[in-house]
């Protein structure tokens, strides 16, 4: 059966002209494409599901799954708030990755800036033979909507995903892109092991620091290996890896006990994996039948040096950041 969009109007913004196809989060039958109209709601036709927009964030997580992850987002959200993220201001955003106006989060910032430079400057160029091609990027993990910003720039077709929809760190905090664009890029609060869109439409999806909140990483990986063209690229950025999987296991005892002292929970209601290791991505490899390419930024010579240092201190193994690429064939 055909499926019917049917949108309620309003005088609502959102994104027009993206060609997305959707399809139902919980019937998984195609709903069509995401209307170029103001829309307040499109209906799925097979079972009635209906998935609303609300000040341009199509909220695509259904009922019973925004119960399963109200307490993770609560704690999130208060972790993020403590920590300082956010602003009022348009120039803070605008700014990102590049600058962290509020003086915060700087190191974490500079990190950040160094993954999207490469990725602009050595991964982009391998999509992009012509000059005017566009790319369809799926943003996975979107946050405040930067990348996509960056990206939409830069004249490619992104869609920004994320649980988070607040004003500040999530989807919402995107208004202030909505003046510097044409048309802002279309949001959904989704969970990325139930993607609102039909198959095999984007040329590019990026786990946006966001790979190591999955609980499975197989259906996680699947999920987007099922949403971008055959030819296609899913990449990883912005996840921890280690060589040891103790090593892991010990961020991850020791991040607890921190968050406990600092905020009284430990943040650990969601089962996520938090890290990666060889042995990890090779399971991929194995179940998926691909070859990862590993990128490794330079983010500067003390981050360089850390193995060394924690070696040399008899210390645990701290964190390295790579990114990983695998051209999906289907």
């Amino acid at each position: 059966m055909l499926l019917s969009v049917q949108p309620q109007l309003t005088n609502q913004s959102q994104a027009r002209g993206t060609g997305v196809m959707l399809r139902c989060p919980r019937c998984f039958h195609p709903i069509g494409s995401l209307p170029d109209t103001d829309a307040v709601a499109i209906e799925c036709s097979a079972c009635e599901t209906r998935l609303p927009c609300e000040q341009g964030i199509w909220r695509t997580l259904l009922p019973e799954r925004v119960a399963r992850y109200s307490r993770f987002v609560q704690d999130y959200e208060s972790i993020r708030a403590a920590e300082g993220r956010g602003s009022d201001t348009d120039a803070y955003y605008l700014a990102l990755p590049y600058r962290d106006l509020s003086g915060r989060l700087t190191a974490q910032w500079a990190l950040r800036a160094r993954t999207f430079r490469y990725i602009e400057r050595k991964i982009m160029p391998r999509f992009t033979p012509l000059a005017h091609y566009r790319l369809r990027i799926l943003d996975l993990g979107a946050g405040n909507g930067w990348m996509s910003y960056r990206f939409a720039t830069q004249g490619h077709t992104p869609v920004a995903v994320d649980l988070l929809t607040n004003d500040r760190d999530g989807l919402g905090a995107a208004k202030h892109y909505e003046p510097r664009l044409a048309s802002l890029f279309p949001r959904f609060q989704a969970e990325v092991d139930n993607l609102p869109f039909g198959d095999s439409q984007f040329d590019l999806v990026i786990f946006n620091a966001s790979f190591h909140y999955s609980e499975n990483y197989e259906k996680t990986f699947a999920e987007a290996v099922r949403c971008v063209r055959g030819g296609g690229t899913v990449l990883i950025a912005d996840t921890p890896w280690y060589s040891d999987e103790r090593s892991g296991a010990r961020m991850l005892e020791e991040r607890r006990a921190l968050f406990i002292e600092r905020y009284g929970f430990p943040s650990d209601e969601l089962n996520s994996l938090e890290f990666l290791t060889d042995q990890r991505l090779g399971a991929l490899e194995q179940r998926f039948h691909f070859l990862w390419h590993t990128h490794s930024p330079f983010y500067g010579v003390r981050w360089h040096m850390r193995p060394l240092a924690a070696r040399l201190r008899c210390t645990r193994e701290p964190s390295r950041f790579r990114i990983y690429s695998a051209k999906v064939v289907k």
